[in-house]
């Protein structure tokens, strides 16, 4: 038997091309005041607004890329394209990151001379734009590791706006030159941990770990406990893209199941049993039947 399923795939292209068309115009913006007024605080956040771009432009890659449908060579089409896209994002990101905090610190024990009034008209030029962008994308920030990445990059990117803006009202009104560096420290701050946790949960789908939130000793307890399911090995379950979860196992039942019909019930039983309990979708569970004596002709041993 045969099951031809389809796994619609939403279309976020137009809020990642609209996303990325604001980043790019202000990255051309910040670049030109980074030169201008050579604040620091300025400087991070166009390199930062710069692999903003570059990751927008991956992410909206990759969501022309997961549309594509499944081949006979990528039987789940290209749908990993995501996780890839955000996986390279959060590692620019971190680097950025990383870059901003040395780089503040060193600046703090020197500070250059920063002109404020232009930091702010640049700053708030950014703001603008990134703040457009963020209601562009909240909509659908949590449909996919894709738009996680670039609603985290323009979010970070509206905090360094708002750092620059800040630096500057306080070298205008105090002078001290200082506060910009403070401002670079602030945005590596909360750049690295966000950073971080998406390159963490993009590694773990990489490495096809179980899905979060997915108990796979309470999903045994579950199966074990049907009727005439005599035990369960072989437990797997990983996640292939944002909404894709999947699980595979091989179930030993009694004997008789083989001769009286009840395996087929079985199997629609297991199915049923992780949809309803583990929100894992039919269409992605894969179970294998087997009666009592066929573990010992396996030559791999497995949980």
């Amino acid at each position: 038997m045969s099951h031809d399923h389809t796994h619609a795939v939403p279309d976020d292209r137009r809020r990642l091309s609209i996303a990325f068309g604001l980043t790019a115009t202000v990255l051309v913006a910040q670049a030109i005041g980074a030169w201008l007024t050579g604040s620091l605080a300025l400087l991070v956040d166009t390199a930062h607004m710069l692999t903003d771009t570059a990751g927008l432009a991956m992410a909206l890659f990759a969501a022309h890329l997961v549309r594509r449908p499944a081949t006979a060579r990528r039987t789940w089409g290209l749908r990993r394209a995501e996780v890839l896209a955000a996986l390279a994002q959060s590692a620019v990101l971190l680097v950025v990151g990383v870059y901003v905090l040395v780089e503040a610190i060193r600046r703090f024990a020197a500070p250059p001379e920063i002109p404020s009034t232009e930091l702010i008209v640049f700053g708030v030029i950014g703001l603008v734009a990134n703040v457009a962008s963020l209601l562009v994308l909240s909509g659908r920030r949590s449909a996919s590791f894709n738009l996680r990445a670039a609603f985290l990059e323009v979010t970070n990117d509206a905090l360094g706006s708002l750092g620059v803006i800040v630096a500057a009202v306080v070298i205008a009104t105090t002078g001290w030159q200082q506060a910009d560096a403070v401002a670079g420290l602030l945005i590596g701050v909360l750049i690295v941990p966000r950073a971080v946790t998406l390159l963490r949960e993009t590694g773990a789908v990489l490495l096809e770990s179980t899905p979060p939130g997915l108990d796979l000793d309470a999903v045994r307890g579950h199966l074990e406990r049907m009727e005439h399911v005599r035990g369960v090995h072989d437990l797997h379950a990983s996640l292939i893209a944002t909404g894709l979860p999947v699980i595979t196992a091989h179930v030993v039942v009694d004997d008789s199941c083989f001769t009286d019909g009840h395996t087929a019930r079985i199997l629609d039983q297991l199915q049923e049993c992780v949809a309803q309990h583990f929100d894992l979708s039919v269409e992605h569970s894969t179970f294998q039947i087997e009666p009592v004596g066929h573990r010992g002709h396996e030559h791999v041993d497995h949980v």
